[in-house]
């Protein structure tokens, strides 16, 4: 690292929701800036008018909140290098695309679409790929074949055109990448990217973000591995304005895999296996199909996170769970494999449920909360609390929450029947009177004295524990399974305890045989 502030960026484009690929991309540009002290920058790379979708702008910066990624500087925080969304900044850009036009760099091309498609078929019937390279753009209708009065008139009279880079005919480009290591690719193989277009008056991402990086001083460039074939032009780019020596390092972020390893994750994965790809719930604003979303599912953001962090970068430790800050000291660019990271939807579920077992019951409360009044029951956030507490090592998600507790909000008005064929039998039901008896006896119900005091009173008469356990669980609540049944027992209460086992007796009778 050398001694340049460490500034950073994460530029989406709008075209759609953000999959959780653009976020662990966000995530690790955070993480690196906080651990050096820099600059989180979030940028909006709208230049590609035709693909721009209603509301997906606001989706990034809803995910990102969700996530706790708050940017430095951005389009919603302003900053020292605003506007920090592309669409805004259009003269910038053609001025940079005029210069290299200029410095002999880039060139105009008139080609029409019909022109171009039909190089494209007449290259496909001789089995090849169409590249517009070297080899064709002196034969086509360009500032390079065309005398300098024809093409100022054709840009006077209105006609379109694009910039075109014009890329040396055969050169091995010299490129690092602090994942990859060092690669050489030679020009030969590359086309003359467009630059710049004048029939929307924006650039292309190519132009774009090499001048907005260097315009923001960005350090470093970490992101996808879908950018690495684009790497030679970026270097040769910054060679071109004159900024080799100020241009960021770069990074190249492994692809999430599907679970099975084969492929980039996608949308269709998600809807085929079960769960989402997207943070939050997509609801287009078309009428298109939703997708799901991970914080409507009920994945905590820490453990969405947490998760992420780990699909790509290896702490070198056994540890696997982080609070953003311990992310923060411990995340490091080179222990981001290279190889794609198989996602997991057992393991997205295991983090949730180890954050959900960790998190305060006041905390979860606030979720469980507008859940029971759905259910007409109304609730202390601190009686709330108090049942999570019970519940949730038996939770993954918060939706858990509601199924979990509400049989200790609500008596049961009926019973488990297959819980009841095995518990409700003759000898039970005679011990669990006896047992309400001596509940009855205790000035005050407690979970531990009232637990330690039917343990010995069943050991004293020598009754089957897990029988009878079982038979107060399922007159109180109405199922056998759950948690412990003197905590619940404690947190409805002696008197209702009581009236659950007496409203059970009399329902299910003297039991069976």
């Amino acid at each position: 690292m050398n001694n340049r502030r460490v500034r950073v960026r994460f530029a989406p484009s709008p075209t759609g929701p953000l999959h959780i690929g653009g976020v662990r991309t966000a995530l690790y540009n955070y993480l690196f800036a906080r651990q050096h002290g820099g600059d989180f920058i979030v940028r909006i790379e709208d230049t590609d008018s035709q693909r721009f979708v209603p509301g997906a702008e606001q989706y990034i910066f809803e995910a990102l909140r969700w996530c706790g990624l708050r940017a430095d500087e951005g389009v919603e925080q302003g900053g020292p290098h605003a506007p920090y969304r592309q669409s805004e900044r259009r003269e910038i850009y053609l001025r940079y695309a005029l210069q290299l036009v200029e410095s002999g760099y880039a060139y105009y091309a008139f080609d029409s679409a019909q022109t171009l498609n039909g190089l494209r078929q007449q290259a496909e019937a001789r089995g090849e790929a169409f590249a517009y390279n070297y080899q064709v753009r002196t034969q086509l209708e360009t500032s390079l074949s065309l005398p300098p009065s024809e093409v100022q008139a054709r840009i006077d009279r209105g006609d379109a055109w694009v910039i075109r880079f014009k890329m040396p005919e055969n050169e091995t480009v010299e490129m690092d990448d602090l994942i990859r290591g060092h690669i050489a690719a030679n020009t030969a193989a590359l086309d003359d990217k467009v630059l710049y277009k004048s029939a929307d008056g924006l650039p292309t991402y190519h132009l774009a973000n090499i001048v907005d990086d260097h315009l923001m001083q960005i350090s470093h460039v970490i992101r996808g591995e879908e950018w690495l074939p684009s790497l030679p032009l970026h270097y040769l780019l910054y060679r071109a304005f004159g900024w080799a020596d100020t241009q960021p390092q770069f990074a190249h972020l492994p692809l999430l895999l599907k679970p099975q390893g084969q492929g980039k994750l996608s949308k269709r994965d998600g809807d085929k296996m079960g769960f989402p790809v997207f943070p939050l719930r997509w609801c287009p604003a078309d009428g298109a199909e939703e997708a799901r979303g991970y914080r409507e599912d009920g994945y905590l953001p820490e453990a969405f996170v947490n998760m992420l962090a780990l699909l790509g970068w290896n702490p070198g430790t056994e540890q696997e769970l982080f609070s953003m800050d311990e992310l923060v000291a411990a995340f490091s660019l080179d222990r981001v494999g290279k190889a794609g990271a198989r996602f997991s939807p057992d393991k997205a579920r295991w983090f949730n449920a180890q954050y959900l077992h960790r998190c305060p019951g006041q905390q979860l409360a606030q979720a469980l909360l507008p859940m029971l009044q759905g259910i007409g029951v109304s609730a202390s956030p601190d009686r709330a609390a108090q049942a999570i507490d019970l519940i949730k090592e038996r939770a993954s998600f918060v939706p858990d929450l509601l199924p979990l507790t509400e049989r200790m909000f609500v008596p049961p008005v009926s019973y488990d029947q297959k819980s009841a064929d095995k518990f409700w039998k003759s000898d039970n039901v005679s011990n669990l009177r006896a047992l309400r008896a001596q509940l009855e006896a205790m000035p005050e119900l407690r979970a531990t004295e009232a637990e330690a005091h039917v343990q010995q009173w069943v050991r004293d008469n020598q009754l089957p524990m897990g029988a009878l356990m079982n038979t107060l669980r399922l007159a109180v609540i109405g199922v056998s399974q759950g948690p412990s049944i003197f905590g619940i027992c404690a947190f409805i209460g002696k008197e209702e305890t009581l009236r659950r086992i007496d409203a059970a007796l009399s329902t299910l009778g003297d039991g069976r045989g």
